[in-house]
C-alpha cells in the first residue's frame, strides 16, 4: 500500500464528498474563508442539483465534516484537498469561517487524495474522469514513479493499480486522451452525443480541425462514427486532412443516426396494389408526403393573403 493510499484509508470514508472526511487525531480548527483557496485544477464539477440540499443542510446544522486543506507552497493561503462543494456552499451562505483539518503533505499527495476520494461518486462525467486520471498520473510522475512499464496503442502503458482500481490501464489512457479535445467536443462526449471510442480518435486532430468539426456537427446534427473518426485521425497524421473531408464525413448518413419512421402496412395497403414491392411502397409514401407538404404550403399561402 503506497503513501497516498495510507492517507486515504486513514482520513476518508469512501462515501459522498459531503460525508467523506473522518478525521482521526488531527486537530479541527476554525479557519477564515479568505485564507482558503480551491485547488484550481480540481477536475470535479459542483452540480447545482447537489448544492441546494447541501446548502440547506449547512444552513440548518453547520458544516459537520471539516474540510481538508494543506499550506500552499508559494502563498500564505491553504489549498483545499477535500471539501470543494462545502467551501462553495459556505461561500454562497456568506460564512466567515469553516472547520478544517490541516494536513502536512505534498502537493502531489494532495492531488492523489483529491482524485481518489471523489472517483467513487455515482455520477462522474467522462471529462471529470479524464482530467482526474491525468491529474493523478502527473502527480505520480512528479513523485518519481514509473508510468512507462510497457506500451500500447494509445500511448505509454500505465500501472492500473496506481491510477485506477476500476478501469484497466488501457481504459485509463483512453480517458486521458480526452483531455486533448476542445471543450465543445468534450461537452458532446459528456452529454452522450459522441461515444468514448470515436472521441479518443478525434482527440488526435489539430485544434483547428476540431473547431471546424464541432461547427459541422452543430450544423448537420450528426457526429462521426468510429470508422469515420479513425479515418479522420489517419488523414490528420498523414497531413492530408482538410475541412471539405471533415464536412463530407459528418454529412454521410450513419445507420445509428438516421431517423426511421415505421407505418403499419394496413394503413397504406388499400391505396396500393397487393403486389407492390418495398421500394414501390417507399416511393409511394415519399410522393404522398411531398404532395401533402405542397397542399399545406398552398393553404398557408392563402391564409397569408
Amino acid at each position: 500500500m503506497n503513501k497516498a493510499e495510507n492517507f486515504i484509508n486513514t482520513l476518508f470514508e469512501k462515501t459522498e464528498e459531503t460525508e467523506a472526511v473522518k478525521p482521526q487525531t488531527t486537530e479541527i480548527i476554525k479557519m477564515p474563508m479568505n485564507s482558503i483557496v480551491p485547488n484550481f485544477k480540481n477536475p470535479y464539477k459542483c452540480r447545482e442539483e447537489d448544492m441546494k440540499p447541501l446548502e440547506d443542510s449547512i444552513r440548518e446544522n453547520g458544516i459537520i465534516q471539516p474540510l481538508m486543506v494543506r499550506k500552499d507552497d508559494k502563498a500564505d493561503v491553504y489549498e483545499i484537498i477535500s471539501g470543494h462543494r462545502r467551501f462553495l456552499a459556505a461561500t454562497r451562505l456568506k460564512l466567515t469561517d469553516v472547520p478544517v483539518v490541516v494536513l502536512d503533505i505534498t502537493k502531489e499527495e494532495a492531488d492523489i487524495i483529491l482524485v481518489d476520494s471523489n472517483l467513487h461518486r455515482e455520477h462522474i462525467l467522462p471529462s471529470e474522469k479524464a482530467f482526474a486520471y491525468k491529474m493523478k498520473m502527473d502527480a505520480i510522475k512528479k513523485q518519481g514513479k514509473r508510468t512507462d512499464l510497457t506500451s500500447d496503442q494509445v500511448g505509454p502503458k500505465l500501472s492500473a493499480d496506481e491510477i485506477s482500481d476500476t478501469d484497466s490501464a488501457s481504459q485509463v489512457k483512453r480517458y486521458i486522451r480526452l483531455t486533448n479535445l476542445i471543450p465543445r467536443l468534450l461537452a458532446l462526449v459528456d452529454n452522450g452525443k459522441i461515444a468514448l471510442g470515436p472521441a479518443v480518435e478525434l482527440s488526435y486532430l489539430s485544434q483547428g480541425h476540431q473547431n471546424f468539426l464541432a461547427e459541422a456537427i452543430e450544423k448537420e446534427l450528426a457526429t462521426p462514427s468510429l470508422a469515420q473518426a479513425q479515418k479522420l485521425k489517419k488523414l490528420e497524421q498523414e497531413g492530408n486532412l482538410d475541412v471539405g473531408t471533415i464536412l463530407g464525413m459528418v454529412k454521410q448518413p450513419k445507420p445509428n443516426q438516421v431517423v426511421t419512421v415505421k407505418i403499419p402496412e394496413d394503413k397504406i395497403s388499400k391505396y396500393m396494389k397487393s403486389t407492390a414491392t418495398v421500394k414501390e411502397k417507399e416511393d409511394f409514401l415519399a410522393k404522398a408526403v411531398e404532395y401533402y407538404g405542397k397542399h399545406l404550403q398552398r393553404q398557408k399561402d392563402r391564409g397569408a393573403r
